[in-house]
């Protein structure tokens, strides 16, 4: 770029009008919602809130810290390029594939990497933005029922480079607090339930 010859100059500057308002983001995680409300306002938009995320040779009791750190159930496993192969939940260190894991390749607990446990690209469902601008939460919700699964990812294709990239993140237990449950349920069918219940009420 070369220097512009036109010289530097101020901008026009004036008082605050009366009654100005102020720019909000454009989703907000704690807002109360209902079961008809856009599912907008149940994503985790990863344009407002960086994503979390690990590489997939990290050992997972490490990983396990790091979802304590940032407060979330689940992280986006990627690449040294920042492309995402696959998807870790807290489920996942929780439940059975460690066991599994740990027996297949006959190594220590220890020896787990983010890779023995987590869920593959291949095996990843995702969402189209597209549709999602025109859900509500309750179609979210039945998404997640339909799917089994706690979390959902929302792709779109990215302007600049025509890649696909994840956009946002759904999670069963964000859409039950959103919705007012505060209940410490550990199984997705009893979260499943609540958020139901909630709906119904």
């Amino acid at each position: 770029m070369t220097e512009p010859t036109k010289p530097y100059q101020p901008l026009n500057i004036s008082t605050l009008p009366p009654q100005t308002g102020y720019a909000r983001p454009f989703f907000h995680v704690q807002n109360p919602v209902k079961a008809y409300s856009s599912a907008l306002e149940v994503m985790t938009d990863l344009r407002f809130i960086a994503a979390s995320t690990v590489a997939a040779e990290l050992d997972i009791d490490t990983a396990t810290q790091k979802m304590i750190a940032r407060g979330v159930r689940s992280l986006l496993v990627v690449t040294v390029q920042q492309d995402v192969i696959g998807i870790i939940t807290s489920r996942d260190l929780l439940g059975d594939r460690p066991a599994a894991a740990m027996q297949a390749k006959n190594i220590d607990f220890s020896e787990l990497i983010v890779r023995d446990v987590m869920t593959g690209g291949d095996a990843i469902e995702v969402l189209h933005m597209d549709d999602v601008l025109h859900a509500r939460v309750g179609d979210i919700v039945e998404t997640l029922k339909h799917s089994g699964r706690q979390h959902a990812l929302v792709v779109e294709d990215d302007s600049f480079s025509g890649k696909k990239m994840i956009r946002g993140i759904f999670s069963a237990s964000q859409i039950a607090r959103q919705l007012g449950v505060r209940s410490q349920k550990t199984t997705l069918s009893d979260t499943f339930a609540e958020i139901d219940q909630a709906i119904s009420s």
